[in-house]
């Protein structure tokens, strides 16, 4: 059998923020929410939540285990019935694992599409080595394409390869399902392909109407709800960010590691790396490790390792020498 989650309600649009006690009250939520945001994110978006809910935000600066215990101990101490965060990844998947925890709904709203972790029943987090935790996904969505629209480029860029990566994920997953018989979604793996081909068919468009990017976000986290796990949109491009944010210093964006490690597996697959690399190009995402701003030999030492990062069949199978990895990064013009 299959849990297949979903969250119940998705607003997407300008001003959506403003319709947070509206879409409370339509799924049923009563009583005081815990209103979860970092400084930023408090200033330019949760202070709206506050003052529409009549509630005060729950600022934190980390996410860790010891922050997230505190959490579901403020969330039960205080009677609060369910939880909103308002932020990027960090305070998204904080908000999923203390909602998860305490046992409580959760609503999503987030200030920038640079992931897709939005809408999905997953949370990432950075303990000794990346960790994905199986949570429920969020009972609400509310993305106002307004805030969004305002972050950063660099955080819309790698958004749309964060999108373009589930190429090779798929791609990932039915050699899984070929070579050791694992499970395969047919419905899922269709949805999860179809959103990194709109967004690579459509780079360049994305940069003025950001609501096609938050949709097709939304699109991979309910490919994971669907397949019940990240399968859809995780594979050997993920592990390859999962290691350089352990062996970098300062790794860069999840979404732009991604789109990099989108560029060499697909190569390794065989498949149209270059398509990959174009497209990333035309919405502004970095295509070598310059971009990245990580060294050209951080770059193949991740290739090297980032089959032993999790246990997951990927192209990258028992791992790939040195020279080999040397070689793609080169030829696929990673490194020089």
């Amino acid at each position: 059998m299959k849990n297949i989650e979903l969250p119940r309600k998705v607003l997407v649009g300008e001003d959506a923020i403003y319709e947070v006690d509206e879409v409370a009250a339509e799924l049923s939520l009563s009583g005081m929410p815990m209103i979860l945001a970092d400084p930023t994110t408090k200033k330019i978006a949760a202070s709206i939540v506050c003052e529409e809910l009549s509630a005060e935000a729950h600022v934190i600066k980390k996410v860790d285990d010891e922050v997230l215990a505190g959490l579901v101990k403020d969330i039960r101490g205080d009677g609060l019935t369910y939880v909103i965060g308002v932020g990027g990844g960090s305070i998204l998947d904080a908000g999923k694992v203390a909602s998860f925890d305490a046992k409580v709904p959760f609503i999503s709203i987030p200030t920038a599409a640079s992931h897709d972790g939005i809408a999905s029943p997953q949370a990432s987090l950075k303990r000794d080595r990346p960790t994905s935790v199986q949570v429920h996904c969020p009972l609400g969505v509310i993305a106002d394409t307004k805030i969004i629209s305002k972050a950063p480029g660099k955080l819309l860029a790698a958004g749309c390869a964060d999108a373009i990566s589930n190429y090779t994920a798929v791609l990932d997953w039915k050699l899984a399902h070929k070579e050791r018989g694992e499970y395969f979604g047919d419905y899922a793996s269709a949805l999860s392909a179809m959103t990194a081909q709109m967004i690579m068919e459509n780079a360049e468009a994305v940069r003025e109407d950001v609501s096609m990017l938050v949709e097709a976000l939304i699109s991979s986290g309910v490919a994971i709800g669907i397949a019940g796990s990240s399968r859809p949109c995780s594979g050997s491009e993920h592990l390859f960010s999962h290691t350089l944010d352990l062996i970098c210093e300062r790794p860069a964006l999840h979404g732009e590691q991604c789109g990099v490690g989108t560029i060499l597996m697909a190569y390794i697959h065989k498949a149209d790396w270059e398509g990959v690399r174009q497209a990333l190009i035309g919405c502004g995402a970095p295509v070598d490790a310059a971009g990245l701003g990580i060294s050209e030999g951080k770059i193949v030492e991740a290739m090297t390792k980032a089959h032993d990062i999790r246990n997951r069949f990927t192209i990258l199978r028992d791992g790939i020498s040195e020279r080999k990895a040397k070689s793609i990064a080169k030829k696929t013009e990673v490194i020089g």
